[in-house]
């Protein structure tokens, strides 16, 4: 059987510049926004008639910087230490065949130029888009649904403990989620060096950051305009 040959129908633009702070799943950072701008020929206002009506939208992306060169049937996730090996297919791993990742966001606005304002997003900047379409609660909500290994860090969240104040430098729009961004963990699991700086490039910003028990200290902030 012959694959489809599938083209971007557009692209967003995100402040996460780099993998390395992106939150985990769409909705774990509700303040974290992206613009949407459809590609020609996509880009017809009535290829977004009525979508206005829908609070929520699927994203179906692309991991295009995942460097993917043959089919592995087992991947390590990050949040389980990196080394238990897990079925791909059980994962939302970005190694996978066709690199295609699926994100549910909050539509925010649609402007006159037909952008998308979309929240609660987890991707970089420049991700392309291969489809959108609207989530229905009626029919994608199942609150009874089992969550499997993922519901074991569900919960876990860092704290900012010192450093805080150095934040203050940045936007006052962006702090909110730059925070939540640091506290969602976008560490390995099995990272546990206290003296490790980590550096999150957020927007024209390097953050960096030490990380002790549960305990985040921003331990300074650099304009990076690159």
């Amino acid at each position: 059987m012959e694959g489809k040959i599938i083209k971007p129908i557009a692209t967003i633009k995100t402040d996460y510049k780099e993998k390395f702070g992106i939150p985990r799943q769409s909705g774990r950072v509700r303040t974290a926004k992206g613009i949407i701008k459809l590609l020609p020929p996509y880009n017809d206002p009535t290829a977004i008639r009525e979508l206005s009506e829908f609070s929520h939208l699927w994203l179906i992306f692309g991991f295009s910087e995942c460097d993917y060169k043959e089919f592995s049937p087992t991947v390590r996730p990050p949040r389980l230490g990196g080394n238990t090996r897990i079925g791909v297919f059980a994962t939302r791993s970005p190694y996978r065949p066709n690199g295609l990742g699926l994100s549910c966001v909050k539509l925010e606005k649609i402007t006159d130029n037909g952008e998308l304002t979309v929240s609660g997003i987890d991707l970089l900047d420049n991700t392309p888009i291969y489809d959108i379409k609207p989530y229905i609660p009626y029919a994608d909500s199942i609150p009874d649904a089992n969550g499997g290994f993922s519901e074991q860090n569900k919960k876990h969240r860092l704290i900012i403990k010192n450093g805080a104040k150095t934040l203050d430098i940045l936007p006052k729009d962006m702090i909110a989620t730059v925070i939540d961004s640091i506290c969602d963990d976008p560490r390995p699991s099995y990272h546990d060096d206290k003296h490790r700086v980590y550096n999150m490039r957020f927007s024209d910003y390097d953050i960096h950051f030490t990380v002790e028990g549960e305990e985040v200290t921003i331990t300074g902030i650099d304009i990076n305009i690159s």
